[in-house]
């Protein structure tokens, strides 16, 4: 599919930087997050869109994303039970 976007110039040369060239793979991008951070795509969807490998794709969503987003109480749960497992190993 292709659309196209009708921005005003000023806004335009803003958005880019001054680099019109590079404004269409910013809007690709930044479709990209969104519909990660929705979870309408994949990370392997975000890959496809933006022609990345896999790990182009994890590097470019660690760079815009906090993917391991967790919280001190899940954080002290996991360092708990790694904990366990390393008693019960000996």
């Amino acid at each position: 599919m292709e659309i196209t976007l009708r921005i005003p110039d000023d806004l335009a040369r803003s958005l880019s930087g001054g680099d019109s060239d590079t404004l269409p793979r910013h809007a690709l991008e930044a479709l990209a997050i969104d519909g990660y951070r929705r979870g309408s795509l994949s990370q392997h969807e975000v890959g496809r869109l933006l022609s990345l490998s896999r790990i182009a794709t994890e590097d470019f969503l660690a760079r815009h994303l906090d993917l391991y987003d967790y919280d001190a109480s899940e954080l002290d749960r996991e360092a708990q039970v790694l904990e366990k497992l390393s008693d019960q190993r000996g």
